[in-house]
């Protein structure tokens, strides 16, 4: 079901009615009369297919689409924030946002582009803010218009995670879960969840993204994506999201498996006159690795080459004398074929916490949950500790 069909001001009535309890008492709260807010009501529950309340003589109780959608629509409101903004106004917005021009904007939409202006700008002039800019034939948004586009995002998720929802009562499974995987989490951990929950919802549409924390975290943040699985960051940055631990990682160092070194148990003086192969700085590998030669009073080891790809480390690793800092899981294939092997394990007070990361906004679906709790699953499966 398309989001942009229903009306804001209705649905807004509709979680007033489910706060509140009755027609009348909504009505006052949004400004709307009781017959517009009964009629409304109606029609939404057809396109629906399900009523979203039960009627009683002494007041309005949620069914169980009731209990879905009201928290949803609650949530969206809460990202959007002015009684100005109308579902058009808040697609054209979008839309903009995301192509970069109103000749883009529209046929993303099918929407004309007189009316992608006027809904800009009607919004523009009803928040008081500049939200767009030309430049030539593009429109480039402001920092507010960036701002509200991201809230946009945000309520657009709400709204479509609870029409999904509401779907799924009437047998029709539309919900979808998607997920950022760090170059760790897509050697044991998330393989295994995914297996794990696809056994129980197989017809629920999963889609994985990959990348590092820095190319993930925005669309994490604007809800491009659900949740982000990998190293945690701390500390966490970002006041807009929340970290959850599932295991920690103690990484090792590893070379080809003829390496000069191999079978010597190095030192750490020892593997410092070889070449590094890592993770960009900033990562908490990379701070692992320059945290134990400091301690150790050594100078750093030269790193000409900065990867994020496992593949691309390994390949660089079996035609070279460079050492590489991973975790166990990341290499265990390549170990087990005798391609690279450990030289030496960091102590374990270089441990990185492996976890999930999520909006601190997010309001699980029940799909979501159980995926989370998957994730949790895994983590003790596939040997890690817990505390």
């Amino acid at each position: 079901m398309d989001i942009w069909a229903l009306n804001l001001r209705h649905l807004h009535a509709v979680e007033r009615i489910a706060r509140l309890g009755t027609v009348n008492a909504a009505a006052a709260a949004v400004n709307l009369s009781q017959p517009a807010i009964t009629q409304a009501l109606s029609r939404l529950e057809d396109m629906l297919g399900l009523p979203l309340f039960e009627r009683r003589h002494d007041g309005m109780i949620p069914t169980d689409a009731g209990d879905i959608l009201a928290p949803r629509i609650a949530a969206a409101l809460h990202h959007i924030r002015s009684p100005h903004v109308t579902m058009s106004r808040m697609r054209a917005m979008l839309a903009v946002a995301e192509t970069g021009s109103y000749t883009g904007a529209s046929q993303a939409t099918g929407l004309s582009v007189p009316s992608i202006h006027r809904a800009v700008g009607d919004l523009a002039l009803a928040l008081r803010r500049a939200l767009v800019t030309r430049r030539g034939k593009f429109a480039m948004t402001t920092e507010a218009g960036n701002q509200l586009a991201r809230e946009f995002r945000l309520a657009q998720v709400e709204l479509e995670a609870g029409l999904s929802e509401v779907m799924a009562l009437r047998g029709h499974e539309t919900r979808r879960i998607a997920i950022g995987a760090m170059p760790l989490s897509r050697a044991r951990i998330l393989p295994t969840a995914v297996a794990r929950f696809l056994a129980r919802r197989p017809q629920v549409r999963l889609t994985i993204v990959e990348g590092s924390r820095a190319e993930l975290v925005e669309p994490l943040r604007s809800g491009s994506i659900d949740v982000m699985v990998g190293a945690l960051r701390e500390p966490l940055t970002e006041s807009d999201l929340l970290q959850h631990r599932l295991f920690d990682d103690v990484p090792a160092f590893y070379a080809r498996h003829d390496h000069p070194l191999a079978g010597k148990a190095p030192a750490g003086a020892e593997m410092a006159a070889f070449p590094f192969t890592l993770a960009p700085r900033g990562t908490p590998l990379r701070d692992s690795f320059e945290g134990y030669f400091t301690e150790l009073g050594l100078a750093l080891p030269p790193v000409p080459i900065e990867s994020g790809s496992v593949m691309m480390i390994r390949q660089v690793l079996m035609g070279t004398d460079f050492i590489t800092l991973l975790s166990p899981d990341q290499v265990a294939v390549e170990v087990e074929a005798k391609w690279l092997r450990p030289l030496a394990r960091l102590p374990e007070r270089f441990a990185r916490t492996i976890g999930m990361t999520t909006r601190a906004s997010l309001l699980p679906t029940q799909v979501q949950a159980e995926f989370f709790a998957d994730l949790e699953a895994a983590a003790q499966a596939c040997g890690a500790p817990q505390n």
